[in-house]
C-alpha cells in the first residue's frame, strides 16, 4: 500500500475529511489556509485562503456545494466550495474549535472556546442555500452558554449533528459527552465515557454508531440510540483521532506521543502509526507507519477505498487500499453458499443414524 504524500501544508495538520461521495479531501493544518485535494490522484484543486489563525475543524455540505471552516482568529467561515469564494464570515467572542452542517444544509453549528469575560458558547445559525448570502444574519439564531463548572473551564472540543437534527452532539476536554436541544437550548443528557480529553468523535455514515478517541489510551464505540458502550480499543499513546470503516468491520486510530514529547524519542517509540483494530473482536491486525510525528486526524473514503492521515509533521498520507485488503475476507464462520449444504447438519445427521444403529 503505497501512500500519495499529500504536501501543500507548511505548519501541522489539524483535521482530514472527505466529502460525501468520497472524491474530495479536505484538509485544515495551522497555516491558517485550507486545502481541498482529488482523492484519486492526490491533485491539489484549491485553497481557501482569508483566516487569520490555526484552521481546527472544517466540514463540507451533503452535495458538496459550500464549505465550513472553524479558526482560532475567532470567525467561522462559509466558502463557496467551487470557486474558493468567502461568502460570509461569523464572528465569534473566542477561538471557534469546531463547526458542523445539520442535515439539509440550511444551518450549522458553532462551538467556540472561552476568552476574557466571555463563557464558551455553542452558537446556531441559519443559512439556507437558496436565499442571497446578505440576507444572513451576523449573530446566531440559539447561543447556549458553557459556563464553568465548580470554577473550572470545561471546553468543548468538537460538535456534530444527530440524525433528522434531533440534537446537538459535543465533546468536552473533561470526558464527557453532552446532548443539546437544537430549538431550546436545553441540556438533554451528558455521560462521561473518558477520564481524560475526548479528542476526536466520529461517526458512520447512518449515524447508528460513534466512536470516541481520548488522551486515557483508549478510543470507544458506542450506540447512539441509547448511548450504550458496546466496545473498547485500547493502544500505549494517546488516540487522537478514530474513524470506523464502511465496508468492513474495521476501526482505525491514529496518534502517537504528545508533540511536545517528539524530540525526545525516536519515531518508532512515539507510535506515530495508523493501528487496524477489529470492529467486533477488539483485537489489533495491523499498522501503517510514515509519519514522523503524532497523528492527528484520519478520515476513510466513505467507499471504503481509501483513507488519509494527517500529521504534526505537516504531511497528509493518502493511502489507496492493496486489492488484498479490499478481498480480505475477516475470520468470522461463514454460513453455507446458495446450493450448499451445512457441513455441522451432515456430522449430526451421520451421529443420529449411529445411535440408532446401536
Amino acid at each position: 500500500m503505497r501512500p500519495i504524500l499529500l504536501k501543500g501544508h507548511e505548519r501541522s495538520i489539524t483535521v482530514v475529511k472527505f466529502n460525501f461521495d468520497g472524491d474530495l479531501l479536505f484538509t485544515g493544518s495551522k497555516d491558517h489556509i485550507p486545502s481541498v485535494w482529488r482523492s484519486d490522484t492526490g491533485e491539489r484543486l484549491g485553497t481557501f485562503a482569508g483566516h487569520k489563525g490555526t484552521i481546527w475543524d472544517l466540514d463540507c455540505c451533503r452535495f458538496t456545494k459550500r464549505v465550513l471552516t472553524a479558526s482560532a482568529d475567532a470567525s467561522a467561515k462559509l466558502w463557496d466550495c467551487e470557486t474558493g469564494e468567502c461568502i460570509k464570515t461569523f464572528e465569534h467572542h473566542g477561538p471557534v474549535r469546531g463547526a458542523a452542517w445539520a442535515d439539509g444544509s440550511n444551518m450549522f453549528a458553532t462551538i467556540s472556546d472561552p476568552f476574557v469575560e466571555h463563557n464558551a458558547q455553542i452558537s446556531i445559525y441559519d443559512v439556507p442555500e437558496n436565499d442571497d448570502p446578505s440576507t444572513y444574519s451576523d449573530s446566531p439564531r440559539v447561543e447556549i452558554e458553557l459556563p464553568k463548572i465548580d470554577g473550572k473551564r470545561v471546553n468543548a472540543t468538537n460538535i456534530v449533528w444527530l440524525n433528522l437534527n434531533e440534537a446537538l452532539f459535543v465533546t468536552f476536554d473533561n470526558g464527557s459527552i453532552r446532548l443539546y436541544d437544537p430549538v431550546t437550548g436545553e441540556e438533554l443528557d451528558e455521560f462521561f465515557p473518558h477520564e481524560k480529553k475526548i479528542n476526536r468523535v466520529s461517526f458512520n455514515r447512518d449515524k447508528t454508531l460513534f466512536i470516541t478517541s481520548s488522551s486515557d489510551f483508549s478510543a470507544k464505540l458506542y450506540d447512539v440510540v441509547d448511548l450504550r458502550h458496546l466496545k473498547t480499543y485500547k493502544t500505549g499513546s494517546p488516540v487522537n483521532d478514530a474513524v470506523i470503516s464502511e465496508t468492513k468491520d474495521h476501526i482505525l486510530l491514529g496518534g502517537g506521543q504528545e508533540a511536545m514529547s517528539v524530540t525526545t524519542t525516536s519515531g518508532k517509540a512515539g507510535k506515530f502509526e495508523t493501528r487496524f483494530f477489529h470492529l467486533v473482536y477488539e483485537e489489533e491486525f495491523g499498522t501503517v507507519k510514515g509519519h514522523f510525528g503524532p497523528i492527528n486526524a484520519l478520515a476513510i473514503d466513505p467507499n471504503g477505498r481509501c483513507y488519509a492521515s494527517g500529521a504534526e509533521d505537516g504531511y497528509i498520507r493518502l493511502h489507496h487500499f492493496d486489492k488484498s485488503y479490499l478481498d480480505m475476507k475477516d475470520p468470522v464462520p461463514e454460513g453455507p453458499v446458495d446450493g450448499e449444504e451445512d457441513e455441522t447438519d451432515d456430522e449430526e445427521k451421520e451421529v443420529d443414524s449411529d445411535d440408532e444403529s446401536e
